[in-house]
């Protein structure tokens, strides 16, 4: 033990310079060894170390003791839950629902019949509210690790050897925890962009966007992916005037073309503005708000933009920065991703890797799986994670979601295909709540009717998208869902139409 070590060489040098005598020196030891057992959970060794407590992280940590494999998990934050719960996925979907309901209540509810004078933001409270969500769930994963019997330490741990972490704990001091077998499981990074300081005030990343202290004016998102558009939404709602700006020709390049072009335009109607194809050149935040300067992506001829606040989201980058995975030879790709094999083991023996440091997508679910499997695999079991069946959801209103390929994808395989679509213009559940923008469109083979991919846009897309999911992966027909009896009047109905659409006809429409 470092601590014990360190009091053996103390004694032995106050000894040799004749400062105490020997029954001094032997307390002074043992008064040092008996300081550093307080600390020494972390010194056993553990059938399995998890470096990282976010979705990935916390869930193989889980997963592995339930196997009966002694297991510890390091997080820096002090908070589990990773950025998905502190400071992504969780505290932004809060601000989307709440958002989501002062926007209803201000222009929808007259047309239900539900009147008041006024409505008005209080944000304050709306930040209270996705605070405390986020608290209680931190706090709900710890009582879950508890129940596990997980070891949980707090601190930034690097690697001294293929089988140590150090961990220099936030309430200070430094531990070695050993493992035979060592997960990272660090999650990624806000990727940053050239020339463009991020001082999460005037120039915010996603995290400085959920905790803005005042409703911006005008607000430029760079970047149109998931989060860029989320976090678009929820201030477009609150009042901004919302510009995004986005180098490339579409807004989130993984949706199906013709399913994305119909978002864009919903979000259009939403008032959210989009300058495609652009490069920003620059951004000045010297006075008292942004100004930012544009180009064509291709060059030309440049152009500015002002606003109170500028949403950098361009992204996002694998984090293992201060790991010392170079110590112990961890080999990483061109972009920093750790490299693993099927059973997510690195080049180094008793190194695994999950999550949004390695190759994927990198979503919440998805680390969540990659953990499952890895430790499956290290208790001796069989593990699986498909990532063509890993659904993608943007949770705007409406919400899209997806599953499987897109129709481009299917064209640059050369296979033959049917298409179905339906409306959910023409589902009795959504012209009842009077929310009814969206579309499901299934893609199928065409000689074997087997589903290739599910893509709908619609009220609670992230929720449907699931029967799909579990369509997919068992290799089922667009008839099978069609011939599978659907509640009524729900939503779901919609992708029961599609299906009868892909392979025969819809009724309702």
């Amino acid at each position: 033990m470092a601590i014990a070590s360190f009091a053996r060489r103390k004694a032995s040098l106050l000894v040799s310079k004749n400062l105490y005598n020997s029954s001094d020196v032997l307390r002074y030891s043992l008064s040092l060894t008996s300081f550093s057992r307080g600390f020494s959970s972390g010194f056993e060794d553990n059938d399995v170390v998890v470096v990282g407590g976010g979705p990935g992280g916390y869930v193989a940590a889980i997963k592995a003791a339930q196997l009966g494999l002694k297991t510890t998990c390091i997080e820096k934050r002090g908070a589990l839950g990773g950025t998905c719960l502190n400071v992504g996925c969780i505290p932004s979907k809060a601000l989307l629902h709440s958002s989501h309901m002062y926007h209803e209540a201000k222009h929808s509810f007259a047309s239900h019949g539900v009147k008041f004078p006024s409505v008005e933001v209080d944000l304050p409270a709306m930040m209270a509210q996705k605070d405390k969500a986020v608290a209680n769930l931190t706090r709900g994963i710890e009582g879950l690790f508890k129940k596990n019997k997980v070891k949980y330490v707090k601190g930034y741990g690097k690697f001294i050897s293929s089988s140590e972490v150090s961990v220099d704990s936030l309430e200070g001091g430094n531990t070695v925890v050993k493992g035979k077998n060592i997960i990272i499981a660090t999650g990624s990074d806000v990727k940053s962009l050239p020339g463009i300081t991020i001082d999460e005030k005037k120039i915010v990343s996603s995290t400085g966007a959920l905790a803005l202290s005042e409703i911006p004016k005008k607000l430029v998102v760079i970047g149109a992916g998931y989060i860029g558009l989320e976090m678009g939404s929820v201030w477009a709602r609150l009042g901004s005037e919302v510009t995004v700006v986005e180098f490339g020709p579409d807004i989130v390049p993984t949706m199906d073309g013709e399913v994305r072009k119909q978002f864009q335009r919903t979000l259009e109607k939403q008032k959210m503005k989009f300058v495609l194809k652009t490069k920003v050149v620059s951004v000045d935040s010297s006075g008292d708000g942004v100004k930012l300067t544009l180009e064509p992506a291709v060059g030309g001829e440049q152009s500015t933009l002002e606003a109170d606040v500028v949403l950098v989201s361009a992204g996002r980058t694998p984090f293992t920065a201060g790991l010392g995975l170079d110590k112990i030879g961890v080999e990483t790709d061109k972009v920093g991703r750790i490299i693993v094999n099927e059973r997510f083991a690195t080049n180094v023996s008793g190194v695994y890797a999950i999550g949004d440091v390695i190759p994927g997508p990198m979503l919440a679910h998805k680390a969540e799986e990659d953990g499952v499997a890895c430790v499956e695999f290290i208790a001796g079991k069989e593990g699986h994670v498909d990532y063509d069946m890993v659904p993608g959801v943007v949770y705007t209103h409406p919400e899209v979601a997806y599953v499987g390929k897109t129709e481009e994808q299917v064209k640059a395989i050369g296979v033959a295909y049917r298409v179905g679509k339906f409306p959910f213009m023409a589902n009795s559940r959504a012209k009842a709540i009077d929310d009814a923008e969206g579309v499901v469109k299934i893609l199928a083979e065409k000689e074997t009717d087997k589903i290739l991919g599910v893509h709908i846009m619609s009220p609670n897309a992230g929720e449907i998208i699931h029967e799909a999911v579990l369509a997919l992966q068992y290799g089922a027909s667009s008839e099978d869902i069609a011939r599978t009896c659907h509640a009524h009047p729900t939503m779901s109905e919609a992708l029961k139409e599609a299906a009868m659409a892909t392979y025969d006809k819809p009724i309702h429409i």
